[in-house]
């Protein structure tokens, strides 16, 4: 448990560093809490709706709902229910303790947040804030009250959003509303905030036992269902949590991360909206939760990615929206000053009109990946798949803006050629091995010419993978190339390519995608060592025989995961904090593959030793 004295922040104060947050969901949405019990970002009733708890990006003048004791108190920890992400938060002031349990219940089909209250021992009173601003900030709603002395409700209306908040009475208070109420060990008080579109009638209450008894069953059985690598299992039973919670229930779409423009660089302009589907994390994602026993998801993905590229695969995207949405426009708000005062922030993402190349390879190392695990292929998405590789074929003398998604001169870059290599070498492994129909031999000699391509354009004098055919410089990236199988970890290209990123990409032992500095992205401003990369380069360490490394440099990372196990974007490591969007999907799936790497290394280095989990 950690012990923090707090308390509760002045007007106009910054939000919370980015490792103070945790999340609650419900597989369509998600709340972030600070360790000071501030929902400071809320967006209902989907990832990528407008936000209607915004002080993530500002101040609690731009959304907030703080629910905490009165005065001085000591906030003793939190923590996960086990196998759910139903969060406790333990309070203790002068008179007593409580428990605060906040969770979105899942299955019901409403938009709720349920914040409770128990008490534990003694008594305390209790204190929520609650400051509601539809539409990013820029909707102040009409609040009015209803309901009856003994059952009151509060609804706020803005637009075509609208909330009902049922539990203590809230009074006004400068644009504001605040309740309080005295808890007593062994009472329990319940608010619940609904979302409901404002031209419907408000839903009624919620049957706060029920669904929080109902959530927290279904988040178990979901995790009973994940087999553990034999290393780092806690940290890799969470990470499946939020991997979980970061796909939506009902289009299978699979989120980057539930916030936008958390910066890269505190006070810089590399803030992005990651609330989408990016075909790459989604194919990742996909990939970690079939390996850990949920074969079942594959076909619901593959399903949406049907639905979002039907028609000509040549309007393939790299990114959709939840739905398979196309038009992603970026766009720029006024109404959120930006997180610490890093602006811009940003709606929609301007990516989704890029040529990234490596995006065939991820997709269809995914769906191959399901077909070796038994998830049996239909008439549909074989066909999307030949055609996939039809289009691949097209774009064989296309440069690209890569996996980083940079918005500079377009390049060769030879992490992309690898993925299209990828791309046509699972596809000769699906007749070849699967009796699909197909022009194996068509595809074989594509993937062939790729190869010579790479080995001949893609390697430095030095004898190192280069991040793209004009430079000697490297790319975190790079680190996928034995992971797809384009080389073993142990071949000397390979081991070169690790030796120069630790040589030149390493900050503080942590790698960076790339240099910034050498202007391959077209951005002003710099970045922190990438989480994501870091596991990378423990698969590699632990696959190429540096099994102590990979376990000193794991066991470092999972240190740098907050009190409740979740990972950001990037890490500075000059100031020890999380920087970028949170919790990242990219960073939770590199971790699963690390431990996996780690926990296969040891049984190859000694079969009958048993492994550690961290």
């Amino acid at each position: 448990m950690h012990r923090v004295r707090r308390k509760l922040r002045l007007a106009g104060r910054m939000p919370a560093p980015i490792e103070d947050y945790a999340i609650i969901g419900d597989c369509h949405t998600a709340a972030l809490i600070d360790r000071e019990g501030a929902i400071d970002w809320l967006c209902l009733p989907r990832f990528d709706s407008a936000s209607m708890l915004g002080a993530l990006l500002g101040t609690e003048e731009h959304g907030q709902w703080v629910l905490r004791p009165v005065g001085e108190a000591e906030m003793l920890g939190r923590r996960y229910e086990p196998d759910t992400l139903v969060l406790v938060t333990r309070w203790r002031t002068a008179t007593g303790e409580i428990e605060v349990i906040d969770a979105m219940p899942h299955g019901d089909r409403r938009a709720d947040v349920v914040r409770r209250v128990r008490g534990v021992s003694g008594e305390v009173a209790v204190e929520q804030v609650l400051r509601i601003r539809f539409d990013y900030a820029s909707a102040m709603p009409w609040v009015r009250q209803m309901g009856t002395d003994e059952h009151p409700a509060l609804v706020a209306i803005a637009g075509p959003d609208a909330v009902v908040v049922r539990g203590p009475r809230f009074r006004a208070i400068d644009h504001a509303h605040r309740a309080e109420t005295l808890v007593r060990a062994g009472e329990t008080v319940d608010t619940v905030l609904t979302w409901f579109p404002a031209h419907r009638p408000a839903p009624g209450p919620l049957d706060v036992d029920a669904q929080l008894d109902r959530t927290r069953a279904w988040w178990r059985e979901w995790a009973l269902t994940c087999a553990a690598p034999g290393a780092y299992d806690e940290h890799v039973r969470l990470s499946l949590l939020v991997l979980r919670a970061l796909t939506h229930e009902d289009t299978g779409g699979i989120v980057a991360a539930p916030t936008t423009s958390l910066p890269e660089d505190l006070g810089g302009s590399r803030n992005w909206d990651y609330r989408y589907v990016w075909l790459r994390d989604a194919a990742l994602t996909l990939e970690a939760l079939m390996l850990h026993g949920h074969q079942t998801g594959a076909a619901e993905w593959r399903a949406w990615l049907l639905r979002a590229i039907a028609g000509d695969p040549q309007d393939l995207q790299i990114m959709y929206g939840l739905s398979g949405e196309r038009r992603l426009a970026e766009y720029e708000l006024d109404s959120l000053p930006g997180y610490r005062g890093s602006a811009p922030v940003r709606v929609g993402n301007g990516a989704f009109t890029q040529f990234q190349g490596d995006i065939f390879g991820e997709v269809l190392i995914a769906l191959d990946r399901a077909r070796d695990l038994g998830v049996e292929e239909d008439e549909s998405s074989w066909s999307l798949q030949k055609a996939l590789l039809a289009h691949a074929e097209k774009q064989l003398d296309r440069r690209d803006n890569g996996i980083w998604e940079i918005r500079g001169e377009h390049r060769t870059f030879t992490h992309s050629r690898a993925m299209l290599w990828a791309a046509f070498d699972r596809g000769v492994h699906a007749v070849r091995e699967h009796g699909l129909d197909g022009d194996a031999d068509h595809w074989a000699a594509l993937r062939d010419g790729l190869r010579a391509e790479i080995l001949a354009n893609g390697v430095s004098e030095g004898g190192w993978f280069v991040q793209h055919y004009d430079t000697d410089e490297v790319d975190a990236s790079l680190l996928q190339l034995a992971h797809i199988g384009f080389v073993p970890h142990d071949d000397p290209r390979m081991l070169a390519t690790v030796t120069r990123i630790e040589e030149t990409l390493l900050r503080g032992g942590l790698p960076l995608r790339y240099r910034t500095e050498s202007g391959v992205d077209g951005l002003p401003g710099d970045e922190h060592p990438f989480l994501a990369c870091a596991f990378w380069l423990v698969e590699n360490f632990a696959y190429g025989g540096r099994l102590d490394d990979a376990v000193a440099l794991m066991d470092r990372l999972v240190g740098l995961t907050n009190e409740v196990g979740l990972l950001a974007e990037e890490y500075d490591v000059e100031n020890d904090r999380h920087m970028g969007n949170t919790p990242q999907a990219l960073s939770h799936l590199a971790l699963v593959r690390a431990a996996d790497a780690i926990a296969t290394a040891r049984k190859r280095v000694s079969p009958a030793m048993p492994s550690r989990a961290s």
